[in-house]
């Protein structure tokens, strides 16, 4: 498959089978992820892949609104960052996420992107300090987003290339 015909397809799938990812795939989604690239080849990220169904739903309640998918995942990898290591960790997890996302799409997997920077819980705490907690993580460890995973359950539709923005696009 072309790359943007990846691009027109992956769609973020927020509902899940109970089927297991194969191995090969979640291990296709991290070497994406690894290939990424950062600011002065810093790599200031790590990836943390949890399969455990009670972390998921720890993860799930980390914030206020939209990570109660994570719940059902089959797994998630949450793309966390050494914030003393670089200045660009937020741009360089970011673009790691994107590879992620488009790599799980490619391979047939439905996956969502759930923001955690800046984000609270529902009592008003930090959503990044949450996960963390429940990763046994410290400072400067910095949780950009969470990366949902599962084989989709449901199907929607690639986006049109006729439809595209084009009015967003300004040229000199």
């Amino acid at each position: 498959m072309e790359l943007l015909d990846i691009m027109r397809s992956r769609r973020s799938i927020r509902k899940y089978t109970g089927e297991e990812i194969p191995e090969k795939k979640m291990e296709r989604i991290l070497q994406a992820g690894l290939l990424a690239p950062t600011s002065r080849n810093k790599r200031p990220w790590e990836y943390y892949v949890v399969r455990d169904p009670r972390k998921l739903d720890q993860l799930s309640r980390a914030k206020w609104h939209g990570s109660s998918l994570l719940a059902g995942a089959r797994a998630a990898i949450a793309v966390t960052a050494d914030s003393d290591l670089s200045d660009a960790w937020i741009e360089d997890s970011s673009i790691a996420l994107a590879y992620m996302d488009l790599m799980a799409s490619s391979q047939g997997v439905g996956s969502c992107w759930v923001q955690m920077r800046m984000r609270k819980d529902q009592e008003g705490g930090d959503a990044e300090d949450n996960v963390r907690r429940i990763l046994g993580l410290d400072l400067p460890i910095r949780i950009v987003g969470i990366l949902a995973l599962g084989m989709p359950d449901e199907q929607r539709e690639a986006y049109d290339l006729d439809g595209l923005l084009w009015e967003k696009v300004h040229r000199d």
